[in-house]
């Protein structure tokens, strides 16, 4: 007996969702890849300057591989190392987080905090993120403040509602963060005010790229945004990108370098390092971390 025709499409189709799934879930989700990209915002005859960011590890303890691509980050030889939250997926992945970025925390770096630095992930239906339905849901207390501890004790300072400035490639930065939006714990008005004439470099730092921080940050004069929250979409269709950006920002600024809409600033959104633990897939947005080289306009 012939197989009816739609029979043999659903079999097909089955199947090739069958391997997609198995791609995503396990290969992609661990292809971790450096992005390279040249920044044009320094004064002429300015030297580069190299910024590692670093976003959205979502560390689990036992994921050595993600911790020892992490740390072997430190061979790229950056002036500044800038993470942007969600860097953990379990009360006890402290000790993953600081084996990753352990040999970086000798270079002058900064980081603010995302939710899943506060609150352990929970199960949440993926199509509440495609519709845009349903409140956020909080899981078990993490550890953050043990986290937080150990980065400024290792001389990283803390950009959760501050404002700061530190050296780093023979220049003066000046740095204003906040605490991540996309749980209402950002105060950019508690930081807020114009760019110093004086320092030579200005950059806002915040987890979610939220526009209600992204345009006053802008605004100021702080002329590199840096964020993460996004995931890149996670799941994205080839040929036209992300589905979902899980904030305000546009899709299809969803990851990459960009121009911030009305002002002169860059907006880089890392695509991340890792995934939400119960949806560990990834599709067409491989897991990353950035090098940022700063170069003259």
């Amino acid at each position: 007996m012939r197989k009816r025709p739609f029979i043999t499409a659903a079999a097909t189709l089955t199947a090739a969702g069958a391997a997609t799934f198995a791609y995503a879930a396990l290969v992609e989700r661990n292809l971790f890849t450096l992005r390279r990209f040249d920044v044009p915002m320094l004064e002429p005859d300015a030297e580069p300057l190299r910024i590692l960011h670093i976003s959205d590890l979502h560390m689990m303890p036992d994921q050595r591989r993600k911790q020892s691509w992490v740390a072997a980050l430190a061979g790229t030889d950056p002036d500044l190392v800038v993470v942007t939250g969600d860097n953990m997926a379990s009360p006890d992945a402290v000790p993953g987080v600081l084996r990753a970025l352990n040999p970086l925390l000798e270079i002058p770096g900064v980081f603010v905090f995302g939710s899943n630095d506060y609150r352990g992930p929970v199960w949440k239906n993926p199509l509440t993120y495609v519709f845009g339905k349903g409140e956020y849901i909080q899981g078990v207390d993490l550890p953050s403040e043990d986290l937080r501890a150990a980065l400024t004790t290792a001389g990283w300072a803390d950009l959760n509602n501050a404002r700061t400035t530190l050296k780093a490639g023979g220049r003066t930065i000046e740095f204003a963060g906040v605490d991540d939006p996309h749980i209402d714990r950002d105060d950019y008005p508690s930081v807020a005010g114009p760019a110093s004439p004086e320092t030579d470099l200005h950059i806002g730092v915040t987890h979610t790229p939220a526009s209600r921080v992204l345009n006053p940050m802008a605004a100021d004069g702080f002329g590199l945004l840096l964020a993460g929250h996004t995931h890149g979409g996670q799941v994205c269709v080839p040929a036209y990108g992300a589905l979902v950006t899980n904030c305000d920002l546009p899709r299809t600024m969803a990851k990459g370098l960009h121009r911030w809409p009305n002002s002169n600033a860059f907006l880089h959104v890392s695509a991340g390092l890792g995934t939400h633990p119960t949806a560990p897939i990834r599709f067409a947005c491989r897991p990353e971390a950035s090098l940022l080289t700063l170069i003259p306009r």
